[in-house]
C-alpha cells in the first residue's frame, strides 16, 4: 500500500434537476473522479461528494409543465443524474441530494445563526430578474438589456426578501486572496473575480424569496424560501456532517476541502458567496477552486434549443465507458474550452486506444505466448535501447503526478500515454521478430519482452485513473496487479516467471467513421 498521505476531500458542484445531464456536465463528474482515482493510488484517504440541487423557480415551472410535483420531477432527474453518474464509473463516497432532510434542517440552522448574528436581514428588492439564472440584476449589469450570465431575456421584478451584508466581508475576501494565491484556478479566474466584483463593491445578495415556494422554508418567516445560493452552496458542508450546535468528527476531519471542481460559469458564486458564508459562519475556507473550461459541440455550447447535445450513454453506446472518460479527460486543456464530436472520438479511439495501447498490449502478450510459452522472464541480457526505455517510463510516471497536482488533467494522461508509445517504439527499435531468428539470443528476447511487460504494468496501473475497466482488464492478461504508487520510481518489480494469458483480448476495436456515422444516426434521425 501506498504511504498514507492524509485526507482529502474533493467536491463537484451539484447538479441542477432541470433536465438530463449531457456530456458537458458528466465532463466534471468524470474529470473528478480522475483525481480522486489518482489521489487514491497516491495514498490519500478520498473522500469525493457529487449530487444534485434540486430547488428553485426552474424545477417549479418545468415539474407544472409537465404534469408532476416538483418532488416528483427532481425525484426523476436526481435519479437520471446519479444513473449517469454510475454508467461513467464515478467512485463518489457520498451523493447528495439538497432535498434530503438533513441538509434542509442544516441550512435552516445555518439561515437562523446568520439572521441572529446581524449579516442577515429583511427589506425590499428591486431589479431586473433572470427566470433561467434566478438572478436579479441592476439596469447596469445587464448586457444589451439581458441577462450578462446567460444572454437571455430579463424581467422587471420586486418582493420581500431578506439579504446577506456582502460587504461586511469583502476586505477580508481580499486579504484571504491575497494571501492564498493558490485559492482560485486558473490564476485567471481570479483576475476576473477582483477586477468585475470585488473592486467595484459588493452589494448585499438576496438570500430568500418569497415568490418561490418549492426550496427550504426561512424557519422563522415560512412565507420566505431560503434563495438558491444558501441552500446548494452549503451542501459541500451540510452532508459532511457539519452543525452550528456542533459538528461531527467526520465534518471535522474533512473540512476545509481540499479542492471544489466547479465550472468556469459559477466560479462567482464559489469564491465570493461561497468564502464570505464560511467567514460569517467562522469555519474555514476551502483550500481550492478549480474552475474548468467547458467542453463544447462542435465549436458552439452545448443546448437543447439548438440540438447540438451528446448525452453520455449514447457515447457510451458507442465507444464504450473506458473510451468516452479517455476522450473527455484528454482532450480538455486546463484553461480553455475542449470540443467533443461523434468524428473527433473516432479518430481519438483509434489513434490512441486502438493502435497505440490496444496493439501495444497485444503483441507483447503474443510475443510472449509465441516464443516462450507465455512465460515472462528477466534474464537480464540488457542492451542499448533498455536504459533510455526504463529512464522514459519511470520519468513519465513522475510527471503524470506532478500535472494532477495542479489539475492539468490532460497533460497528465498524456504523460502516462507516453510510456506506450515509448514502448512501442521500443518494439521497433528491438524488433523482437529478428532476434527470436536466433537461438543464441534467446536470453535478450526474454528481456525485451520483460521489458515491454514491466512498461506496461506501469501505464497500465496509471491510466487506471482515467480508464479502471480497462487497466484491470490488461493486468489481469499480464497475470498481476495495480502497481503500487510509492513503486513507481522502480523499473523491474514485475515478478519474473510469470505466465500471461494465452488468448488476449482485443481492447478496442478500430471503428469505421461511416458505420459510426450510421449509428449516431439511428439515434436520432433527420426530421422531416
Amino acid at each position: 500500500m501506498a504511504t498514507n498521505k492524509g485526507k482529502y476531500y474533493l467536491t463537484t458542484a451539484i447538479a441542477y434537476t432541470s433536465g438530463k445531464p449531457h456530456i458537458g456536465n458528466t465532463y466534471e463528474a468524470i474529470l473528478s473522479d480522475y483525481i480522486c482515482r489518482y489521489k487514491r493510488l497516491m495514498g490519500y484517504d478520498v473522500y469525493f461528494q457529487t449530487g444534485t440541487d434540486e430547488h428553485g423557480q426552474k424545477v417549479e415551472q418545468k415539474s407544472a409543465a409537465a404534469g408532476v410535483t416538483p418532488r416528483e420531477f427532481v425525484d426523476e432527474v436526481s435519479g437520471q443524474v446519479r444513473e449517469i453518474w454510475d454508467m461513467v464509473d464515478t467512485s463518489y463516497d457520498n451523493f447528495i441530494r439538497t432535498t434530503d432532510e438533513d441538509h434542509v434542517k442544516c441550512v435552516q440552522k445555518i439561515f437562523k445563526k446568520l439572521y441572529d448574528k446581524g449579516d442577515i436581514y429583511k427589506d425590499k428588492y428591486e431589479g431586473m430578474y433572470c427566470t433561467p439564472c434566478e438572478s436579479f440584476w441592476t439596469e447596469s449589469q445587464l448586457v444589451d438589456g439581458k441577462c450578462p450570465d446567460c444572454g437571455r431575456e430579463v424581467k422587471p421584478a420586486q418582493e420581500e426578501a431578506y439579504f446577506f451584508k456582502m460587504s461586511n466581508y469583502s476586505d477580508d475576501l481580499m486579504k484571504y486572496y491575497e494571501e492564498h494565491p493558490e485559492f482560485i484556478q486558473p490564476k485567471s479566474r481570479e483576475n476576473e473575480m477582483v477586477n468585475n466584483f470585488l473592486k467595484p463593491g459588493l452589494k448585499d445578495l438576496c438570500v430568500s424569496r418569497t415568490s418561490i415556494k418549492w426550496g427550504i422554508p426561512v424557519p422563522f418567516d415560512p412565507e420566505h424560501t431560503v434563495y438558491v445560493w444558501l441552500d446548494a452552496l452549503t451542501n459541500y458542508i451540510t452532508k459532511i456532517g457539519y452543525d452550528p450546535d456542533g459538528s461531527t468528527d467526520q465534518y471535522k476531519k474533512l473540512w476545509p476541502a481540499d479542492v471544489h471542481v466547479i465550472g468556469k460559469d459559477i466560479v462567482r458564486f464559489h469564491t465570493i458567496y461561497w468564502p464570505i458564508f464560511l467567514m460569517a459562519l467562522g469555519e474555514p475556507l476551502p483550500k481550492k477552486v478549480f474552475g474548468h473550461p467547458w467542453l463544447l459541440q462542435s465549436g458552439g455550447k452545448m443546448s437543447k434549443s439548438a440540438g447540438n447535445v451528446i448525452y453520455a450513454d449514447e457515447l457510451i453506446d458507442v465507444f464504450g465507458v473506458d473510451a468516452v472518460r479517455y476522450f473527455v479527460l484528454h482532450e480538455m486543456p486546463y484553461e480553455n474550452d475542449g470540443v467533443i464530436s461523434w468524428e473527433l472520438m473516432v479518430e481519438r479511439f483509434n489513434s490512441d486506444l486502438a493502435n497505440t495501447l490496444g496493439n501495444l498490449v497485444k503483441r507483447t502478450i503474443s510475443m510472449t505466448n509465441k516464443y516462450f510459452d507465455g512465460v515472462v522472464s528477466d534474464k537480464g541480457a540488457a542492451e542499448d535501447p533498455d536504459d533510455e526505455l526504463k529512464a522514459t517510463v519511470l520519468a513519465a510516471a513522475k510527471a503524470s503526478s506532478e500535472k494532477l497536482e495542479d489539475y492539468h488533467v490532460a497533460d497528465s494522461i498524456t504523460e502516462v500515454m507516453n510510456i506506450f508509445h515509448r514502448l512501442n517504439k521500443y518494439i521497433d527499435e528491438t524488433e523482437p521478430w529478428v532476434i527470436a531468428k536466433d537461438e543464441a539470443k534467446s536470453d535478450r528476447l526474454s528481456t525485451v519482452l520483460y521489458n515491454l511487460t514491466e512498461g506496461i504494468t506501469i501505464g497500465a496501473s496509471l491510466i487506471g485513473a482515467a480508464m479502471p475497466g480497462i487497466a484491470d482488464k490488461i493486468l489481469e492478461q499480464l497475470n498481476t496487479s495495480h502497481r503500487d504508487f510509492d513503486d513507481m520510481d522502480k523499473f523491474g518489480l514485475y515478478e519474473s516467471g510469470t505466465k500471461v494469458t494465452e488468448a488476449p483480448e482485443t481492447l478496442f476495436e478500430r471503428k469505421n467513421a461511416d458505420e459510426v456515422a450510421k449509428q449516431v444516426e439511428a439515434l436520432h434521425p433527420a426530421e422531416g
